[in-house]
């Protein structure tokens, strides 16, 4: 349905140059929910303008369906993409009412279609989303929640081949937008519409997505479903960005690596090799805390920092030596900050890459000593 081939785009700014999209290549299979994840100016949202046709990239191609968008000598404008967009900011006309919002696009069109077939394909879109009934209701009279859900009736009433979205659940508070999730993702599965959605947020691209593709510096750094982004990361930027986790670095031994003043068991890449650079990354629900020892392969000791009761789990932070190790144990645990503790590290979740030099940003020690 999509593809997107050695895509560049670069904005002339009074400094220079800058190069917002560096050789972007993916491809969107029909009816399946793509999405581009990644931090604030990794060329994401300017990907998603060039498909759409709001930016005109210097090289590359565009392709919708077998007609050629954007690239080889051809430009076509937005509104003959046959596609259908939600902005971040969903863009309502506050003057018009819902029914009017939704129609907008059929109202514009050339041919434009009668009243009743407008009328028909309005009402269509609106159930689709849940606002029937609100046909004549001023759209500033709506909700946060109803207006997003309006500006995405408005990007389906033409039902368009591809469906792009822009962050279009940032501006909702975190219970709605969890909400959201769940009907957005209902709805792609059951209109089986082509959709390339644009986020920074992980948990969005990890329940929404057929396929991720992590950016960093205006270049895709990996591409995958969303198990394999999480579990199994190409780069140190992918696997921090995408989950948090206790990052350890050390030297590749047999069976291997030396770290926390031993060796942590785990399993290695065929290409890593005995005194090479190693990176494992220690997910906190694959780390185990304990107030006993079980003398277990990769069990280490450890002082308790912080056990913060969220509901569903503690969120630990576990100092053993200089390194700070973030885990989450069941919230019935009787867990107590500045104890002893023994934290495992399970053999068959620890994997390691090649250490590529990326580093998060370090855990704070900000905990204060208790005063004797």
């Amino acid at each position: 349905m999509l593809v997107v081939d050695q895509l560049h785009k670069t904005f002339t700014t009074d400094r220079g140059g800058v190069r917002a999209v560096r050789g972007v290549s993916f491809t969107v299979e029909e009816g399946r929910f793509y999405t581009l994840l990644g931090p604030s100016g990794c060329g994401k949202t300017t990907t998603l303008r060039s498909i759409a046709g709001l930016e005109r990239p210097e090289s590359g191609t565009i392709s919708i369906g077998d007609k050629v968008v954007s690239g080889n000598g051809s430009f076509v404008p937005p509104h003959q993409r046959d596609i259908g967009m939600v902005f971040q900011s969903y863009a309502i006309w506050p003057h018009m009412s819902v029914f009017q919002n939704a129609a907008f696009p059929l109202e514009s069109a050339k041919p434009r279609p009668s009243k009743a077939e407008i009328k028909r394909a309005v009402e269509e879109a609106l159930t689709l989303v849940g606002l029937e009934g609100l046909e004549s209701r001023p759209a500033p009279q709506l909700s946060g929640g109803q207006q997003q859900r309006l500006a995405l009736a408005r990007a389906l009433v033409r039902r368009p081949r591809l469906l792009l979205l822009d962050e279009p659940l940032s501006n909702l508070d975190a219970k709605l937008r969890e909400r959201m999730r769940i009907e957005l993702r209902e709805l792609q599965r059951k209109l089986r519409i082509t959709t390339v959605y644009v986020t920074h947020d992980q948990a969005e691209a990890l329940f929404l997505s057929h396929s991720i593709a992590v950016m960093h510096d205006g270049a895709i750094v990996q591409e995958g479903g969303p198990r394999e982004i999480y579990r199994e990361p190409a780069s140190g930027f992918a696997a921090d960005f995408v989950g948090s986790g206790t990052f350890l670095a050390g030297e590749v031994t047999s069976g291997g690596i030396t770290a926390l003043g031993g060796m942590v068991r785990c399993t290695l890449p065929t290409d890593l090799k005995p005194g090479e650079k190693a990176l494992l990354v220690l997910r906190p629900e694959n780390v185990v805390v304990r107030g006993a020892p079980e003398h277990r392969p990769n069990e280490f000791t450890g002082k308790l920092e912080i056990a913060a009761f969220l509901g569903d789990h503690l969120d630990c932070i576990v100092s053993i030596g200089d390194v700070l190790v973030r885990a989450r144990a069941h919230p019935s645990i009787s867990l107590r900050r500045g104890q002893d503790v023994f934290v495992e590290f399970p053999v068959e979740h620890c994997v390691a890459m090649r250490d590529d030099g990326w580093r998060p940003r370090a855990l704070q020690r900000t905990f204060e000593e208790d005063e004797a």
